[in-house]
């Protein structure tokens, strides 16, 4: 409402005094001047602040947003190695860009491979150390068993000496015969024990060797483990695609250079492109609405003005926590991604638009337009320069518009906010 407050003293003047007739002529003039002036461009502003609907007939979707995630049905997760713990911590050094599209034998990422470095250095010391130790050992035990051999010599010598003499001894005496067979008995015993030591000694020279053999296979194995290790730290990607770095959840960020991981953990993925879907989280009040085999509409936030389509695939039947620790519940489900398209990538965030049903042949208003009393519903509807205010009956309803079954007709002009508020206000502050 516009509101014109004219002077009552206002008028025309001239360098000579007028008469009062023609005083009143002037500001009768002036006021038609002004009305005729202003009242057309108040009725313009009014109009233009009053944003305005239409009924629409034809065909209401009913349908739920919701954003999600896409992700590739099928991929392959390159990992971190395993290694042992004497190696340390994984720590990357190098790692593909997020995106970056590669060709199988291509390196993905390296890990840091100091540590290893200096566990081959030590294992080849090891190793030559070994090595050194068992030709010492096989030396030392050649010398034992040569004089082993020699004692064994000399009692055979002095054996073969008592058998002579207890062999001559027929004239002797019956005590000196007594003596020297005693003398042959101790010589055959001697020569007995010296046969058993040589035995003994290359029996525990053989268990020494084998000892030593044994350790050098174990330094061997540990030189090998250190070069097998230091190839691993290189990771190459079996074959081509586009790579997709996961997730660090120590920083809740991406893998980067300067990051650590355990080992077997997912690093980079490669999806198949060829099959994509979309995963979104339905509240528990909206999942009763959701089946196997809704349309759905994907817009990619990035490149908002590509919409692709999809088919739900999957509903889950249990639950789950919104976030970790809220305890909103929602229900995952898995759509069906149809088309591919260098934009849709494993990552991106999209809005899904699920439609759920649909109602042919109907009156829709935009839903701001209508205004609930009680138990009614009213819509300002456009007469003429100004508005009325009409009880409608109302239908189903998406996120925008609503049905109207009883009120309006199609084509009609219908305020989305209340015209008069305005006034409301200022006769209020009146």
């Amino acid at each position: 409402m516009c509101f014109l407050y004219i002077n009552s003293t206002f008028g025309l003047q001239s360098k000579s005094s007028p008469c009062p007739l023609q005083r009143g002529i002037a500001r009768n003039v002036a006021f038609l001047f002004l009305l005729l002036t202003f009242l057309p461009a108040c009725s313009k502003k009014e109009t233009q602040q009053v944003p305005l609907g239409t009924v629409v007939k034809g065909t209401l979707f009913l349908d739920l947003y919701e954003e999600g995630e896409i992700e590739a049905i099928r991929s392959i997760n390159i990992s971190s190695p395993f290694i042992s713990w004497r190696y340390g911590n994984l720590k990357i050094t190098q790692i593909v860009k997020d995106g970056q599209e590669v060709k199988a034998g291509d390196t993905l990422i390296v890990f840091d491979p100091s540590e290893v470095r200096k566990g081959i250095v030590e294992a080849e010391s090891r190793l030559e150390i070994s090595k050194a130790e068992l030709e010492k050992l096989m030396a030392q035990q050649q010398s034992d068993l040569e004089e082993l051999k020699a004692d064994y010599e000399v009692t055979k010598i002095s054996q073969e000496i008592s058998k002579i003499r207890f062999e001559s001894a027929g004239y002797e005496s019956e005590i000196r015969k007594k003596e020297i067979k005693l003398n042959l008995d101790k010589a055959d015993i001697a020569l007995e024990r010296a046969k058993e030591q040589i035995d003994n000694r290359i029996k525990v020279q053989k268990e020494e060797v084998k000892e030593k053999n044994l350790a050098i296979e174990q330094d061997l194995s540990r030189l090998q483990e250190a070069h097998e290790t230091f190839n691993k730290l290189s990771v190459v990607t079996p074959s081509p695609g586009i790579a997709i770095i996961s997730k660090n959840w120590n920083s809740d960020n991406k893998f980067q250079v300067g990051d650590q991981c355990w080992a077997g953990f997912p690093v980079i993925q490669l999806p198949d492109l060829s099959a994509l879907k979309a995963t979104v989280k339905i509240n528990e009040v909206d999942i009763s609405k959701i089946q196997k085999g809704l349309r759905v509409e994907i817009k990619p936030d990035a490149f908002s003005d590509s919409i692709f389509t999809g088919t739900v695939s999957s509903v889950a039947n249990l639950a789950v926590n919104k976030e970790g620790s809220s305890k909103i519940k929602v229900f995952p489900v898995e759509i069906l991604v149809n088309e591919t398209n260098k934009n849709l990538l494993p990552g991106l965030t999209v809005s899904c638009r699920i439609i759920i049903d649909k109602v042919e042949d109907v009156l829709y208003i935009p839903i701001d337009a209508v205004r609930a009393e009680g138990e009614k519903s009213y819509v300002y509807k456009q007469k003429g320069n100004g508005y009325e205010k009409v009880e409608v009956e109302t239908g189903v309803n998406n996120t925008d518009f609503i049905v109207i079954t009883k009120g309006l007709k199609e084509k009609d002009k219908i305020a989305l906010v209340d015209p008069f508020a305005g006034e409301t206000i200022k006769k209020g502050e009146e």
